[in-house]
């Protein structure tokens, strides 16, 4: 499966090469056009056997439209489930009799000791964008496609809903979805002696989807956080923190502390500052390609804590250092419509953008009478000066 497209250029010499060439001062380049976001459509080699139910948990509302789901994949297409071992521990499915039938069909796994890698196929998701985050937790290489179904609060993340799922599952398993590969970037904490080789212990290495943030903590005092671009020093942060996202996380943390939404396609990392002590520092963009080192600062008061989508909190000392990068192992999610119509219906349904009262319109009479336009009222001074004239 391909990431996101990227400009490839580089110099050839073969002289009959001819397609996508360009002579640049006697010397011929080979390029490569962006991929249309609208070309990443779902293929499968094989047919999908296994798949992953994801579903909110501690929601009884939930708890239904799971039953319903994995009935009819167990029963209807005879595929192999798999759920979470804390799923079969809720006492509130075991009082719809379908769930009892199917209670010993039923695949689990437990979160930090079973690895999925290569077990499954297909993942369909039951809840919030919290389901989706805890998938891209789950796999912290490749991904298999997802499947998310609104059935949580906020639902940016989760385009389809669940009232025809059988439908829409099957056009998904006969391959008619499109694709929007939503990248994630690779963390790496290390700490004061790994560079030397003085640790024996693994640094602590994530891959997270909406964004890692690094803050204060309890500490009354700013973060003083040095900021590296591929090892070149950017800035110093001061103030309560700062958030590392993703496109996908534009819309999470980064938007409600003032940074811009981007489109998930868009290769691209983004550094939005939290309540810095500095009216000019605003958020920016930079390429996905690039390497981020965040420290605390020597001269720091405190140390900073650093969490991954919310989750792995741990405290940065000083002479410890965040690496962070676009990873190779996007999260393939799957479209309700396309990547663009999902993604502004997400704009508007849950975050209300540009939301307004549309602005009344008014009639030629009313516009010339009423207008608090100056040149409005000047012109009609000057035609009631004409008509006392004549």
């Amino acid at each position: 499966m391909v990431a996101n497209g990227n400009v490839i250029c580089g110099l050839f010499d073969d002289e009959n090469e001819i397609n996508n060439n360009c002579d640049v001062r006697n010397k011929k380049y080979q390029y490569r056009t962006i991929q249309d976001p609208a070309s990443q459509r779902l293929t499968w080699y094989k047919p999908p056997l296994t798949v992953l139910v994801i579903k909110k948990v501690r929601d009884a509302s939930v708890h239904l439209p799971f039953v319903q789901l994995v009935q009819w994949l167990i029963e209807e297409k005879r595929m192999l489930v798999f759920v979470e071992a804390a799923v079969l521990d809720e006492p509130l499915l075991d009082q719809y009799n379908a769930f009892t039938t199917i209670k010993d069909k039923l695949m689990t796994f437990r979160d930090g000791k079973d690895d999925l890698t290569d077990k499954i196929d297909f993942i369909i998701c039951l809840g919030g964008d919290g389901t989706l985050l805890y998938a891209s937790h789950l796999f912290q290489q490749s991904v298999p496609p997802v499947m998310a179904f609104h059935l949580g609060s906020l639902g940016f993340l989760t385009p389809f809903q669940f009232d025809n799922f059988q439908e829409q599952v099957n056009n998904v398993l006969e391959g008619n979805a499109a694709l929007t590969l939503r990248s994630r970037l690779r963390c790496i904490v290390m700490r004061k002696g790994d560079d030397e080789k003085k640790s024996t212990k693994q640094p602590t290495n994530l891959l997270v989807l909406n964004e890692v943030v690094v803050d204060r903590g309890p500490s009354p005092y700013l973060s003083n956080i040095d900021l590296f671009l591929d090892g070149k020093h950017i800035t110093s942060v001061q103030g309560d923190g700062l958030i590392v996202s993703t496109p996908t996380g534009s819309t999470a943390y980064a938007v409600a502390a003032g940074a811009s939404m981007i489109h998930p396609s868009v290769p691209a990392i983004m550094v939005t500052p939290i309540c810095p002590h500095s009216l000019s520092f605003r958020p920016i963009v930079v390429p996905a390609g690039v390497e981020l080192k965040i420290s605390v600062s020597p001269d720091s008061r405190n140390t900073s804590w650093v969490s991954f989508d919310g989750r792995n909190r741990q405290e940065l000392l000083h002479g410890d250092s965040l690496r962070v990068t676009t990873s190779i192992y996007p999260v393939p999610s799957i479209c309700a419509q396309d990547q663009i119509s999902d993604w502004f219906d997400s704009l508007a349904e849950c975050l209300h953008w540009n939301v307004r009262k549309r602005q009344k319109h008014l009639d030629e009479l009313t516009d010339l009478t009423h207008s608090s336009s100056n040149d409005t009222l000047d012109s009609l001074e000057h035609a009631d000066l004409i008509e006392k004239d004549s």
